[in-house]
């Protein structure tokens, strides 16, 4: 769900997306979809697996009025709860792969590699847009 406005004094493009994918976590969500099926993505805020991206089959955690979607990564939907987001709306997630034990709820759990999240702030410019176009 990018968001796409003209810099007036440029007239040029400017595509803001709250997620983002890195090669090696595409590569690992295609690996997930070919063994489970369509995906779904939820930031996990502590707990058991900590702050980390939780890779689901689609439908096997139900999400609701209090999670927002961020966006798509690799075709799959991204969520977070709205209190969540409250802290990191102003920051772009990058979602990464790294070596070591997936969450123990998450589909990548066995593969000897993990998804973490890394964040980049916005430009002025980016979260200008972004503040007129909050997510439902």
């Amino acid at each position: 769900m990018p968001l796409v406005s003209a810099d007036s004094a440029s007239a040029t493009p400017v595509t803001v997306t709250r997620v983002v994918a890195t090669p090696a976590a595409l590569a690992l969500i295609g690996e997930l979809r070919a063994r489970h099926g369509p995906l779904m993505f939820h930031q996990s805020g502590g707990c058991c697996d900590g702050s980390a991206p939780m890779c689901f089959a689609a439908g096997d955690l139900i999400v609701g009025d209090s999670d927002v979607c961020l966006g798509e990564i690799g075709g799959a939907p991204f969520h977070m709860t709205r209190a969540q987001f409250e802290y990191w709306q102003h920051t772009r997630l990058v979602i990464d792969v790294v070596a070591g034990a997936g969450g123990m709820f998450s589909l990548e759990s066995g593969t000897g590699k993990r998804f973490l999240t890394r964040s980049e702030l916005f430009s002025d410019e980016e979260a200008a847009l972004l503040a007129a176009h909050l997510p439902l």
